[in-house]
């Protein structure tokens, strides 16, 4: 299940998790038949875990949290994209700042799941970096149980959402209210099957 991760780990790549890895099928097949807001609110709501740890260590480092808030201002359409853009580059810069993989890739994953509301295809960013994260942090002997606990973790959420996004009116921004628009990780999905 995490041979992908091993050899990733072997060749010291900064992520090790991808569309590719075994043991995120599941959760990849489920983010594929959710609609845009569903995936907005899921990975927002999951972002909060590695944005507190992150800011354990670094509390004084507000970039993380700035593009969080201003992405979720952005899917209530209370702001314009330009400035959640910037926010979510300003997450990204933090990981690239900071000399700590660990928590660099705690970054990537809060700036990821903002951008999520941009397009679905940067959800599953948010488990990339997280779980890369969990595997540096616990290291190649220890990562398989915390791994597979924050893979049901996010399951379990996703589900959540899924079941509850249209019992709560949060005044989303007009472009998350179109049902009819195609899931795009679902739209990448199948172009990567047509292309083996």
């Amino acid at each position: 299940m995490f041979s992908d991760v091993e050899q990733k780990l072997k060749k010291k790549n900064k992520i090790l998790f991808s569309r590719d890895s075994e043991c995120l099928q599941e959760l990849k097949m489920l983010i594929e038949q959710q609609k845009h807001r569903t995936l907005v609110m899921w990975a927002l709501d999951c972002a909060k875990v590695p944005l507190a740890q992150f800011e354990e260590k670094y509390p004084y480092e507000l970039r993380p949290r700035m593009a969080l808030e201003l992405c979720e201002a952005w899917s209530r359409g209370k702001i314009k994209m330009p400035a959640a853009k910037r926010a979510i580059l300003d997450a990204h810069a933090v990981a690239k700042e900071i000399d700590d993989s660990v928590y660099g890739a705690l970054c990537h994953a809060v700036g990821h799941a903002g951008a999520t509301v941009h397009v679905e295809t940067h959800a599953l960013g948010l488990p990339f970096y997280e779980l890369t994260s969990l595997v540096l942090k616990f290291g190649k002997d220890e990562y398989q149980k915390q791994v597979r606990e924050k893979i049901n973790y996010y399951c379990q959420h996703l589900i959540y959402w899924q079941e509850n996004i249209d019992k709560m009116d949060f005044g989303w921004v007009g472009f998350l209210m179109d049902d009819n628009r195609p899931n795009k990780e679902k739209l990448l999905s199948e172009k990567r099957e047509y292309k083996q």
